[in-house]
């Protein structure tokens, strides 16, 4: 049987970081010592409180409001307004499954063209087009970390005319860890203002963050044109969990009802014990807390060990500032490239990975033209279980750090440098 598609579901490929793990756990099953760069998933076990409210409510089976329990819609609620100084109701809340998901749903929904800075995260792009959307790439600039600027939305959305326009501005930053300042946000408030652009802010990273300074988010700036989405995968390690949140300011009151609708018909809510679990983590945050300024002084350790190796072998690559990402380019090593065929940052990646054992993804991937050699590097291919365990003791010494609890990176590092040296 061969049945007829929808022609805008077989134009989309499976999401680039999916595949590439996929791909490097099958190479290692193979038996090839792979050092894993390609994806970005929280390095650390679920914390026990978390864990303990699964199984306390394991039995849980009832179907919960498709906003998500109240209980943990207040607590998601105090949990944003304590710690990032945002202001929702527990009506203008909405709990899905995964962020990404809410993010779809939202997408499906608003009619318009959607704004995609360059680089950004690979599922932005093929969720609008399974809408039918134009996604319009944002290309920035190196020097200025891939921040997006106000000069270049600006000319984006000039282009567009008078259409409705979205714009999905994720911070910190996944493919390069670049994290936005209060006045960076301000400025590229002004232009969305300017222009009526709905804006998504994909705070999924938020509180993964080196800078030490406060949160930044449009929505302080640009409230009645954003709106936020978050959830438990990065900062409480529970990818797999499935929990997002997504907050609606009241002027946006009539998609948040589409929004109702739609999960009704759908997904219904998210499953009963995971709500519980949510509930644990934003109710309870302050037991948390010591757990995610341990993780984030690992993360910050990891991202600037693999930044400082990539400056040293000759590419070029901004400071990562949050998340768990990098995004280098191999420009220095242009020509010496293309002098063995290599003129595509895909068949840049695919040599990484058949020749030096480093699987990452290319920045084609995330917006870029094909023969752009910038590519996305994750920082989280280590045992964090016991780097966890082990931290406090050992963070005084950076090179026992790295050969005992981050062996895979520096064998990464290791061998892309071998390959350059090699070219």
């Amino acid at each position: 049987m061969n049945p007829s598609l929808n022609p805008l579901v077989t134009s989309v490929k499976e999401s680039a970081t999916l595949a590439i793990n996929l791909k490097a756990r099958a190479l290692r099953a193979q038996g090839r010592d792979i050092a894993h760069f390609g994806f970005g998933q929280a390095a650390f076990p679920v914390p026990e409180l978390l864990q303990n409210a699964v199984r306390e409510h394991a039995d849980s089976n009832m179907y919960l409001p498709t906003q998500g329990m109240i209980e943990l819609r207040e607590a998601v609620s105090r949990y944003y307004r304590e710690e990032f100084s945002l202001d929702y109701s527990t009506e203008q809340i909405c709990v899905g499954p995964g962020s990404k998901e809410l993010i779809f749903q939202t997408l499906y929904l608003v009619e318009g063209a959607l704004l995609v800075p360059a680089p950004s995260w690979v599922s932005y792009g093929p969720q609008a087009t399974l809408r039918g959307k134009e996604v319009v790439p944002i290309a920035t600039s190196r020097e200025n970390s891939y921040k997006l600027t106000p000069d270049e939305l600006d000319r984006a959305c000039y282009s567009l005319g008078q259409q409705q326009k979205m714009l999905i501005l994720n911070n910190p930053n996944n493919p390069t860890g670049a994290v936005y300042t209060q006045n960076e946000v301000d400025a590229l408030s002004e232009i969305c203002r300017a222009y009526q652009v709905i804006v998504i802010s994909d705070e999924i990273y938020a509180g993964i963050d080196f800078t030490g300074k406060t949160h930044a988010s449009i929505a302080k700036s640009y409230p009645e044109g954003t709106i936020v989405s978050g959830g438990l995968s990065k900062l409480f390690a529970c990818g797999g969990y499935r929990l997002g949140v997504m907050m609606f300011p009241q002027s946006l009151n009539s998609l948040l009802r589409a929004i109702k609708a739609i999960i009704s018909e759908t997904f219904s809510c998210v499953s009963a014990p995971i709500q519980f679990a949510g509930l644990a983590a934003y109710n309870e945050y302050d037991k948390l807390k010591p757990f995610v300024e341990r993780t984030n002084d690992i993360y910050k350790f990891a991202s600037l060990y693999l930044w400082e190796r990539f400056i040293d072998m000759g590419l070029n690559c901004p400071k990562p500032m949050g998340a768990f990402y990098l995004f280098p380019d191999f420009d220095n090593f242009k020509f010496k490239l293309r002098k063995h065929g290599l003129f595509t940052g895909l068949s840049l990646s695919k040599k990484i990975l058949d020749e030096a054992d480093v699987a990452i993804l290319p920045g084609s991937d995330f917006y870029f033209m094909a023969t752009h050699l910038g590519a996305r590097v994750a920082s989280v291919d280590f045992d964090g279980a016991r780097v966890y365990k082990a931290w406090p003791e050992r963070s005084d010494n950076n090179s026992h750090v790295v050969d005992e609890f981050f062996p895979n990176l520096k064998k990464g590092c290791d061998q892309l440098e071998g390959f350059l040296g090699r070219l």
